[in-house]
């Protein structure tokens, strides 16, 4: 076998493990916390968070679900950690949320 097939083919396993990473994160919940209160918030699996977007979380200071809209997410460290600003609808309040990876 060639330089050439073996670089291909490590570099396509390489490929196919990243990918089935991605796809496996997105089978778990987002655990972060609130900037303001210092609350643990939990986002669940199958909400796509993008700006604009509506989705559920658990807030634990409040022991509820609720939903929030999405208003900016923002990837800090070369994305070890994402700030997520949210409006929530049920306080009438912006709150920022951060996520570590």
């Amino acid at each position: 076998m060639s330089a050439v097939t073996q670089r291909l083919i490590l570099t396509l396993a390489f490929v196919a493990v990243v990918l089935a990473a991605l796809g496996i994160s997105k089978c778990f919940a987002w655990d972060g916390y609130d900037d303001y209160t210092g609350y643990d918030v939990t986002i669940e699996r199958g909400n796509l968070v993008r700006r604009g977007q509506e989705i559920e979380v658990y807030d634990w200071r409040t022991g509820r679900y609720h939903d929030v809209t999405v208003e900016d997410v923002t990837s800090r460290w070369g994305g070890r950690q994402v700030e997520i600003e949210v409006y929530d609808w049920q306080t009438n309040d912006y709150r920022t949320w951060t996520f570590r990876k």
